[in-house]
């Protein structure tokens, strides 16, 4: 009873798969057979098309030249007829052969009616036909028709035996069911062998494991093979899928990257190989996914060496395929892009989280050396006048960027940061009107607006020491580097775009700004901390912040005159304004009667000075007119 119950579902099992390999051959053959009776109307067709021009130009008769003489061909000359000789057939009128009905092609199909009975359909069927497959399997197993071993090895059987199936379809001219089919025995022999040591315990970890290493390595072969690049994606994602399906949940973290990286190199190389995009994303998306699980798990400060040792491969594989592309090409598709700037964003995520706080220095040195890879890369990349060409560029520039500038802060702290800033905004100008490179100016216009939030928004402390404190001399670098940005920006005027006249101006202004502020603060607290001796401290500050505003405003004018420099004017004018204002709207109403006739007396005499001088420049103008 039990062999006849084996013979019926060793029969069932050769039905279910013996019957849609059937069905595609008939399928196939049909449609061989109807291309080939579709195209006899229209073979036909042309036939008569060429015997319907032959007989035409047998029978047209050259015509004669306008104006050449008209001479009458000369008699033939007939051999004579021998009396023996059978009388001549009669002359048969020509016949003409009329066309065959032609049968209307038929009618080209649509893109989306194509795509759902070209390919959805087809998706829709091997996923139904994995199902009936599926469910007889589970039927039969649930009723005890076939042991562990043989479900297994009919797994295995199946699997094995779609792949010569799918090249057949293949040589048929069926591409996407032959993948699709390739795909399916690599899915069913990876569950097979899955079962067969998670469930069935027929074989051991190592050895399901070294199994699926061959069937995603025989996969590989099969796309190499037949250049299908899908095949290679559905390869790639049963080859990342093994380390899951043969966990055992302890921490195997040697083996687990140790595979991730042969698998990674190899299907990377195929990848610039056979120039396929799609790999890369789904082999580095793969990746993450298992660094970062295994990390969260099982990661400890003891592993940090090795850790890093495989962080640090990972970054290097991914980053080799886009650099050694664009060197080769000189741009980089969509697909690679997006990997560069995620593969530089996890791997500086790593190592902050490995290296921070206990080992600065070294994070320090790691996003240094990240940022010149980056650079280098850029670097290496050939000049060409294409959009593309200044993406990649651009892109492995700012990356170079961004990630120096992160140094400086993972080394240095407080005001430290600010200034160190400030010297890269001013570096960044500078050698963007040297390189004339439009990008590395911007770059350093949009690091002093850094500075400027961070001045504004992250205080900082200063020793009770007149100008020879932190905050002081902070705020007088950044001013100096503002300045050495705007002259540098001056002296190549003619290099410079219209709104970059702007900015450059903006920074002048802020230049002025920031050494007034730091002056003004420094005074103001060195007044604060004067002795008692019989004078209030806060009108003798006020007192002190109108003479140095009238005194900066002089030192702005008399430059701004002799360098000829409205902007300098300018900004000098505006603060004796404010001073005006300061003077009679404040000091009139608070500063006590000394206080207030120094106060006017200085403004006073500095606003006649300024306007004898101006009147005195406006004569000596007009003279030069006349």
């Amino acid at each position: 009873m039990e062999s006849g119950i084996a013979l019926l579902a060793i029969f069932v099992i050769g039905l279910v798969v013996a019957c849609p390999i059937l069905a595609i051959a008939a399928f196939v053959r049909t449609s061989n057979l109807r291309r080939s009776l579709d195209q006899i109307p229209q073979l036909t067709s042309r036939l008569y098309d060429l015997e319907k021009r032959l007989s035409a130009i047998q029978h047209a008769a050259p015509s004669p030249s306008v104006g050449a003489p008209v001479t009458s061909p000369a008699p033939q000359q007939h051999p004579p007829v021998p009396a023996w000789a059978p009388p001549k057939p009669p002359v048969v009128p020509e016949r003409r052969i009329s066309a065959p009905p032609l049968s209307l092609p038929p009618r080209p199909l649509t893109d989306v009616e194509s795509l759902i009975g070209g390919r959805w359909l087809y998706y829709v069927g091997i996923l139904a036909l994995a199902f009936a497959v599926t469910f007889f399997l589970k039927y039969a197993f649930d009723n005890n028709w076939i042991g562990p071993t043989g479900r297994v090895a009919i797994g295995l059987l199946v699997g094995s035996a779609l792949f010569p199936v799918s090249n057949w379809i293949l040589h048929r001219g069926y591409r996407y069911f032959s993948e699709g089919i390739a795909g399916l025995g690599a899915a069913i022999l990876y569950l097979s062998i899955w079962a067969g040591w998670h469930y069935y315990h027929l074989f051991s970890q190592p050895t399901a494991f070294t199994l699926m290493i061959v069937v995603t390595a025989a996969t590989t072969v099969v796309a190499i093979g037949r250049d299908s690049e899908r095949i290679a994606v559905l390869g790639l994602i049963g080859g990342v899928l093994t380390p899951a399906l043969v966990s055992t949940g302890k921490n195997e973290e040697v083996v687990l990257f140790t595979y991730l990286a042969i698998l990674g190199a190899g299907m990377l190389g195929i990848s610039w190989k056979r120039d396929w995009k799609w790999l890369p994303p789904v082999l580095f998306v793969s990746t993450l996914v298992y660094f970062w699980g295994w990390y969260g798990d099982f990661y400890a400060s003891y592993e940090l060496a090795r850790t890093l040792l495989f962080a640090s491969i990972f970054f290097l594989m991914f980053a080799a395929l886009p650099a050694i592309r664009g060197t080769r090409e000189g741009q980089l598709p969509v697909t690679e892009v997006a990997v560069v700037l995620a593969n530089a964003s996890n791997y500086l995520i790593g190592l902050r989280l490995m290296l921070w706080p206990e080992h600065r220095w070294g994070l320090t040195f790691g996003v240094l050396a990240l940022a010149l890879l980056h650079l280098s890369a850029g670097r290496m990349l050939p000049q060409r006048d294409s959009r593309a060409n200044q993406v990649a560029r651009i892109l492995y520039a700012g990356l170079a960027l961004v990630l120096a500038t992160l140094a400086i802060p993972i080394r240095l702290e407080g005001h430290w940061i600010t200034m160190a800033w400030a010297a890269e905004g001013a570096v960044l100008v500078w050698s963007g009107l040297r390189m004339r490179s439009l990008a590395l100016r911007s770059a350093g216009f949009v690091m002093f607006l850094i500075v400027a939030v961070r001045i504004c928004t992250v205080p900082i402390t200063s020793a009770p020491v007149f100008l020879l404190n932190a905050r002081f001399l902070t705020l007088a670098f950044c001013a100096a580097a503002a300045a050495f940005a705007f002259v540098s920006a001056r002296r190549s005027g003619p290099e410079l775009e219209d709104f970059e006249r702007g900015v450059c101006l903006a920074l002048a202004i802020a230049a002025n700004v920031c050494f007034l502020v730091a002056l003004s603060l420094d005074l103001w607290d060195a007044y604060g901390r004067m002795p008692s001796l019989g004078i209030d401290r806060r009108l003798a500050q006020e007192l002190a912040l109108s003479v140095l505003w009238v005194c900066y405003a002089l030192a702005l004018l008399i430059p701004g005159v002799r360098w000829k420099s409205a902007a300098t004017r300018w900004q000098g004018l505006a603060l004796l304004g404010v001073t005006i204002v300061k003077v009679f709207f404040f000091d009139l109403s608070f500063l006590a009667r000394f206080y207030r006739i120094v106060s006017f007396f200085l403004l006073g005499l500095v606003l006649l000075l300024v306007s004898f001088y101006y009147q005195r420049l406006t004569a000596a103008n007009d003279r030069v007119k006349k």
